[in-house]
């Protein structure tokens, strides 16, 4: 699956984008990005805050409980603030 890392998780992975292959038990998005946390320091750091993330899958904005399914890219953003 190819993931791509936005603005401040970026910054905190040392990546814009990864392919990584996706173990089959990782169903959700959630159960991705618990998975993705403990792949490395950096990883751990960026999306410890599962909560506060927000997600697209194949484009489509989605919850932490979305199917990952056949997907084939997942974008992973922090919060956006601004005015």
């Amino acid at each position: 699956m190819k993931l791509l890392y936005f603005a401040s998780v970026r910054e905190a992975v040392g990546l814009s984008d990864e392919e990584r292959d996706v173990p089959n038990e990782v169903r959700t998005v959630g159960d991705c990005i618990i998975w993705l946390a403990g792949q490395s320091v950096e990883h751990g750091a960026a999306l410890g805050g599962q909560s506060r993330l927000r997600f697209a899958l194949d484009h489509n904005m989605v919850t932490a409980d979305a199917m990952l399914g056949d997907a084939q890219e997942l974008a992973i953003f922090p919060p956006v603030t601004g005015g």
